[in-house]
């Protein structure tokens, strides 16, 4: 097999000044010559095997919307660090209690924004097929945000960009020009739809992400998005019932070699490699979410234990470890507006979980307290330490 059969052709184009400059035109998809999927079956039969279980428990868990809500939070933080945001989930998490996060406001704002652009996704492929309109929407959302709202937000480029460098010329990657634009993103949407292609749904995801980051459609958020479709078309498919897979966390985990094979795709036209690349990554951030949601149920259920041995379980006690699974960082304003609970009675019960080492202040204030649900927020946060400059 030839693999260099399907690398793209290149058009020189020449920028503002007269420097030329390569742009990379990719080939349609699927790969010509086909893909070897004797190689990849193995790993393919793993990772159905690894979302398989995931999905299994999210039908088994107490509360899937819990799970639901904090999985995608931990996505969203790690999907921006990627590109460079220094949020970490607790800074995220205080923003949406309206307190003062620890990093810079314009990251936290920049991962909410991917948080309502996933909700938003999910909510319109339940009604509509995943097509370039809806991509255009979703970015919009993604991108509404001080950073963002100069970028085109819901607007395919009509201009060049490019990767690495200060210009196309100096560019370690230049994407096609804005008039071949449409040419790629139409054949990527027919490829999306297109029922006589009979590929497995997790190795048509890995094909899309690649082809979407290679024709870069967008002035910016092309690498939030290009993942964020992953999940879309899994959910899509059916092979995930909940978006409950956090594939950034390996992706940001191995980013070199991530960012390695996919330009090495489009230099030698090996997709294998980076298929294999690409399940691994879903079976062991599978597994992960599995054992994490495993763990999870399991301090829930000894906190609730310790709680109704201690002699101090009361109704209000349990009502306020209950809201703490939903928000492991909380202040005493948002723990009354939701529960209708007194402040003193509020106050009191904080101070059970407290003495249980269930819940702990972190102000040091007397007043505007915020505390934290803390072996509960340190199992989500594994892997979301912000990647140092």
């Amino acid at each position: 097999m030839d693999k260099k059969q399907r690398i793209g052709r290149y058009i020189k184009s020449s920028a503002v000044g007269g420097e030329s400059y390569n742009a990379y035109i990719p080939q349609p998809l699927p790969p010509e010559p086909p893909l070897g999927m004797t190689e990849l079956y193995p790993l393919l039969d793993k990772a159905n095997t690894a979302i398989g279980r995931l999905d299994g428990m999210s039908m088994v868990l107490p509360d899937a919307s819990l799970f639901l809500y904090m999985y995608v939070r931990k996505e969203a933080v790690l999907s921006s660090q990627i590109e460079g945001t220094q949020s970490s989930l607790s800074d995220l998490l205080l923003f949406e209690t309206h307190e003062a996060p620890g990093a810079p406001i314009d990251d936290v704002t920049e991962v909410s924004c991917y948080v309502s652009a996933m909700h938003y996704g999910l909510e319109r492929v339940k009604k509509f097929p995943l097509s370039l309109r809806l991509i255009k929407e979703i970015h919009e959302k993604l991108m509404d945000n001080a950073r963002g709202g100069s970028k085109q937000p819901g607007e395919f480029r009509s201009s060049q960009n490019w990767i690495g460098g200060s210009r196309p010329g100096n560019a370690r990657f230049v994407p096609p020009p804005p008039e071949y634009l449409m040419e790629g993103l139409d054949n990527l949407e027919k490829f999306l739809h297109d029922e006589t292609i009979h590929l497995p749904i997790l190795i048509k995801a890995a094909l899309a992400h690649v082809q979407f980051e290679t024709i870069h459609p967008f002035l910016d958020g092309n690498g939030r998005l290009g993942r964020l479709l992953i999940t879309f078309i899994l959910c899509t498919e059916g092979i995930l019932k909940q978006p409950l897979l956090y594939l950034s966390l390996y992706l940001k985990t191995n980013r070199e070699a991530y960012y390695g094979h996919l330009q090495s795709v489009r230099e030698t036209g090996d997709w294998e490699a980076w298929i294999k690349f690409f399940l691994t990554g879903v079976i062991e951030t599978a597994q992960q979410a599995t054992e994490t949601a495993q763990c999870i149920i399991t301090l829930f259920t000894q906190d609730r234990n310790a709680i109704a041995s201690s002699g101090k379980s009361t109704a209000a006690v349990l009502t306020i470890h209950a809201y703490l699974q939903q928000h492991p960082i909380a202040t005493t304003t948002k723990i009354k507006e939701t529960t209708k609970l007194s402040l003193p009675t509020i106050l009191r019960s904080l101070t059970v979980l407290e003495s249980l080492s269930i819940a702990k202040e972190v102000t040091g204030k007397d007043r505007h307290k915020v505390f934290v649900y803390d072996q509960y927020l340190a199992l989500l946060s594994k892997g979301t330490e912000p990647l140092s400059n």
